[in-house]
C-alpha cells in the first residue's frame, strides 16, 4: 500500500516562506511522477506544480517565480518551496503520486493546511 505523508504547513505572514515535504512509502519512489495540488476554501482542487520521475517540472502560472518543486529519490521525498506567500495562497495542499506507466495508480496524501495572514 502506497502512503503519502505531507508536513510543513502552518500559519505564515504575507511575504513569508514555507517548505512542504511529502514522504512516500510502500513502493519504489522513483517510478512515480509527483505533484502538489491545493484546494482553497470553497474552491476546486488545482495543480500547483509537478515533477516527473525524470525531473521535468511544470509550475502553475499563479505561483511561477515564487514556488519551486524538487524531489530527492534517495529520501523518497518531494518538496514544495513556497516564497513570497500571499493571502490567496491559503489552501490545503495535497501531495499526489502517479505511476509513470499505469496512470490509474494514483495516490493522495491527507493534506496540510497553509494559511497566509497577518
Amino acid at each position: 500500500q502506497v502512503q503519502l505523508v505531507e508536513s510543513g504547513g502552518g500559519l505564515v505572514q504575507p511575504g513569508g516562506s514555507l517548505r512542504l515535504s511529502c514522504v512516500v512509502s510502500g513502493n519504489i519512489f522513483s517510478i512515480y511522477n509527483m505533484a502538489w495540488y491545493r484546494q482553497p476554501p470553497g474552491k476546486q482542487r488545482e495543480l500547483v506544480a509537478g515533477i516527473t520521475r525524470g525531473g521535468t517540472i511544470n509550475i502553475a502560472d499563479s505561483v511561477k517565480g515564487r514556488f519551486t518543486i524538487s524531489r530527492d529519490n534517495a529520501k523518497n521525498t518531494v518538496y514544495l518551496q513556497m516564497n513570497s506567500l500571499r493571502p490567496e495562497d491559503t489552501a490545503v495542499y495535497y501531495c499526489n503520486a502517479v505511476h509513470f506507466i499505469v496512470a490509474s495508480a494514483r495516490y493522495w496524501g491527507q493534506g496540510t493546511q497553509v494559511t497566509v495572514s497577518s
